[in-house]
């Protein structure tokens, strides 16, 4: 779009940009005035997004887990516009399948895509925020970054990991002036649950556990009740705050299924606190 860097507007840099979450983070990002590096695998499913906002949006091609294409196209973004203001580590994919279901494969390739990528842009945008001081860095991670069902073991320890390093990353990088956004969305209209949906191979003995949860995730394709466009104002609005919350649940699934798991860890530690307690060496 420019090879002088832009002044007035933030540059974001989108990853996983091509549909859902991240295509509607992008438009509501350029609807603000702001300059957007869309990126996708396909970025020419961007072409209509370009198109709308020629001066604000490009898309480049970007698959997360080459470090080789992370490298060069930052290099890139950094060398054009100057900086990156916002970086959001929104590429991902779903996952289905009891832990013995999952291969070896399986799980490290999710957590390439889940863990791996977004550390490694994170590493790759930091020096210039530092320099800065100033930026933010938005993680997809999901209601499931924190609660754990039955099939969503592999995915849901993916976003365990996610969530971890990102909040060990906030503490660090909130002093320079950099902040960290989780955002943690139950099911949205996407295509997670359609087209990205990987399932592992079948169990019978799994049946009674795994097979509702796959019923229910391939069942509510295209008619989930989140909103990505939605969420996508939501998370402005948490990054224009006085305050940026660490954590932003999307849809009252994710706000009621946090909720609940939290009181039960809660209750749990009471019932078992004295037991807790006494693993010390006597005084």
């Amino acid at each position: 779009m420019t090879n002088q860097p832009i002044l007035s507007a933030r540059v974001w840099l989108v990853t996983g940009a091509s549909s859902g979450l991240g295509r509607a983070i992008s438009e509501a990002a350029a609807l603000r005035g702001d300059v957007v590096v869309a990126t996708a695998r396909r970025p020419e499913a961007l072409e209509d997004l370009v198109s709308a906002y020629p001066d604000r949006v490009e898309a480049a091609r970007l698959d997360v887990t080459d470090a080789a294409a992370v490298a060069a196209v930052l290099s890139d973004v950094q060398a054009r516009y100057g900086r990156i203001d916002v970086l959001v580590n929104n590429a991902g994919r779903g996952q289905v399948g009891a832990a013995e279901e999952t291969t070896e494969r399986e799980l490290r390739d999710l957590f390439e895509l889940h863990v791996f990528a977004p550390a490694r842009l994170v590493r790759a945008v930091l020096p210039g925020m530092r320099a800065r001081r100033a930026g933010a860095i938005v993680q997809l991670s999901s209601f499931g970054g924190q609660v754990a069902y039955p099939g969503f073991s592999a995915y849901c320890a993916t976003k365990f990991a996610l969530e971890g390093y990102s909040e060990a990353l906030a503490a660090e990088v909130g002093p320079l002036g950099i902040r960290v956004l989780i955002v943690e969305p139950g099911a949205f209209r996407t295509s997670f649950s359609g087209p990205s949906l990987v399932e592992s191979a079948v169990l019978p003995d799994y049946d009674g556990t795994v097979g509702p949860i796959r019923h229910m995730i391939k069942g509510i394709d295209g008619v989930q009740p989140g909103d990505p466009a939605k969420a996508a104002e939501a998370i402005l609005i948490a990054l224009a705050a006085d305050t940026t919350p660490l954590r932003l649940p999307l849809g009252d699934d994710a706000v009621d299924g946090i909720r609940t798991h939290l009181n039960a860890v809660a209750a749990e530690v009471d019932a078992w606190e004295g037991i807790s307690r006494a693993t010390g060496h006597p005084a």
